[in-house]
C-alpha cells in the first residue's frame, strides 16, 4: 500500500491550501480523503470543482447522498462508504434504504431507487447499456439533463474512492459507527 501524507492546511501544498480552507469552514473538519488528496494541488482542486458544481445541482441532499453512496459502495471503498452512508442518515436517507444500498440493493422510494440504479448502472457497465436505468429515472421525475449531472456525482466520489482505498485513508472516528 502507497502511503501518502493527510496534509492539514499548513502542511499541504501551496496550490491545496485555500481547498483545504474552504472544505474546513463547510464541513467543520477537512476529511482524510480530501487531506490525502491535497498531496496534488491538480486532484484537490479538481475534486472542489467539481464537488461544488454537484452540488449546486437540483438533486436534494438525499438524492446526491444516495448517488455518493451507491457510488462509494459500487467502488468498493471502505472510507467513501461510511463517510457517505453516515451523510445520508444525516439527510434523511431512512437506514433500511443506507442498509440496502450497502447490500447492493435498491431504496424503497422510487425517485431514490432510480438514482441509484442509475449510478450503479453507470459505474459497473462504464457508461454501457443503461438505457432502461434512464428511463426509469427519467419515469420518476427527472429531467434528461440530470442524467449528466448523474455522471459529476460520479466522478466526485470516484476521485475520492480511487484515493482513500490506494491510500489506505483511515477513517475518522465520527465515520466508524458505518464502516
Amino acid at each position: 500500500m502507497q502511503s501518502f501524507r493527510i496534509h492539514t492546511v499548513d502542511t499541504a501544498p501551496e496550490g491545496s491550501k485555500q481547498g483545504l480552507q474552504g472544505l474546513q469552514k463547510n464541513f467543520g473538519f477537512i476529511p482524510n480523503a480530501a487531506a490525502t488528496m491535497a498531496n496534488s494541488p491538480v486532484l484537490l482542486n479538481a475534486f472542489i470543482a467539481t464537488f461544488g458544481n454537484f452540488h449546486g445541482s437540483a438533486f436534494t441532499e438525499a438524492e446526491k447522498q444516495t448517488l455518493l453512496l451507491t457510488n462509494a459502495v459500487a467502488l468498493k471503498c471502505v472510507w467513501t462508504t461510511a463517510f457517505h452512508a453516515t451523510l445520508a442518515l444525516k439527510t434523511g436517507v431512512p437506514p433500511n434504504d443506507v442498509s440496502a444500498i450497502r447490500g447492493g440493493g435498491s431504496p424503497a422510494d422510487p425517485k431514490l431507487a432510480a438514482v441509484s440504479a442509475l449510478a450503479r448502472a453507470l459505474i459497473e457497465r462504464k457508461g454501457h447499456g443503461a438505457a432502461s436505468e434512464i428511463e426509469q429515472f427519467t419515469a420518476a421525475g427527472y429531467a434528461q439533463a440530470q442524467v449528466l449531472d448523474l455522471i459529476a456525482g460520479i466522478a466526485i466520489s470516484t476521485m475520492a474512492a480511487l484515493t482513500a482505498t490506494l491510500a489506505d485513508t483511515p477513517l475518522e472516528d465520527m465515520f466508524k459507527a458505518q464502516r
